[in-house]
């Protein structure tokens, strides 16, 4: 099942201040082809603030413009997450097939907070 709140909201500064919470939970972000990462967190708002600071990553790269989030309790967090990415394919989320623009193999680290 795809977010449960799949509303798109714009990549920007301001959206996440005004819709992405400081709890638990899972996001995502995406541009208008494809979703890019699927990610979990302790405060979804301050990790996609993160996120919209990086430069020169595999994220920045994909050109993100909207993220979606789902609260979810700690302890389910990460399979949440798992079942997200299996089900919507992100880039970004280190499966070894996925490939970059440039077509070279590319594998997606990011620190999660806890």
């Amino acid at each position: 099942m795809p977010f449960q709140n799949c509303v798109a909201r714009v990549f920007k500064t301001a959206a996440i201040q005004r819709d992405a919470p400081a709890s638990s939970g899972v996001y995502g972000l995406s541009n208008s082809r494809e979703w890019i990462y699927i990610g979990e967190t302790g405060n979804i708002q301050a990790r996609l603030l993160e996120h919209l600071q990086e430069t020169n990553t595999f994220l920045t790269s994909r050109l993100p413009t909207g993220f979606s989030f789902e609260l979810c309790l700690p302890a389910d967090r990460v399979a949440r997450q798992s079942r997200l990415v299996d089900e919507l394919e992100p880039a970004g989320n280190g499966r070894p097939e996925r490939r970059g623009l440039d077509g070279a193999r590319r594998r997606f680290n990011s620190t999660e907070e806890n």
